[in-house]
């Protein structure tokens, strides 16, 4: 199964924000795992709390770069933010320096597939949209797509029934549109 992480391209006057890890000491974008109910927003958000102390607030959607040939596959979804803080703070056991650079003068060594995603953060690339969508699921206990199967399977239902059952309509309330705007 293929892992789910955010990267954040903190920027600040033309300038962006990389740690230097502790396990290698190189350089790159604050990042890391999606954890279980967390929207990828907001593991962005914790992820750069956590690893240098800034609060931000996530701007754009870049994009999603996908790291295949190591198992298992990543796939990272890269955010730009600006800070709402300003008080850095390395990480113990994960970083070990913090700092502002310009995209001319990015410090060696660097995180060798952060390059080209920070390049895509300080020029503009991305707009998407980012949406939390909060389910309450019909059915308690299922744990996979199988178990589901298995029990429209034994319902009794057809497949068109059972998804009108199990799937209920999401209520505005319960959707956020946590990055990006709608069109009007």
């Amino acid at each position: 199964m293929p892992d789910l992480a955010t990267l954040v391209a903190v920027i600040q006057n033309d300038k962006v924000l990389l740690t230097q890890r502790e396990d290698f000491e190189v350089w790159c974008l604050p990042g890391g795992h999606v954890e279980e109910d967390e929207s990828v927003a907001e593991a962005a958000i914790r992820e750069v709390r956590e690893e240098t102390g800034l609060a931000v607030e996530i701007n754009t959607l870049v994009g999603v770069y996908s790291r295949l040939g190591m198992h298992p596959s990543l796939h990272l979804v890269l955010f730009t933010a600006s800070p709402i803080s300003d008080q850095l703070r390395t990480q113990p056991g994960e970083t070990i320096s913090i700092d502002y650079f310009s995209l001319d003068q990015l410090p060696e060594p660097l995180f060798f597939f952060h390059r080209q995603r920070i390049e895509d953060a300080m020029n503009g690339v991305g707009g998407g949209v980012a949406w939390k969508q909060s389910i309450t699921p019909t059915f308690k206990g299922i744990e996979n797509r199988q178990e589901l199967y298995d029990l429209r399977d034994k319902s009794g239902l057809s497949r068109l029934e059972f998804y009108n059952k199990a799937f209920k309509s999401i209520n505005p309330e319960d959707q956020v549109l946590e990055v990006g705007a709608r069109k009007t």
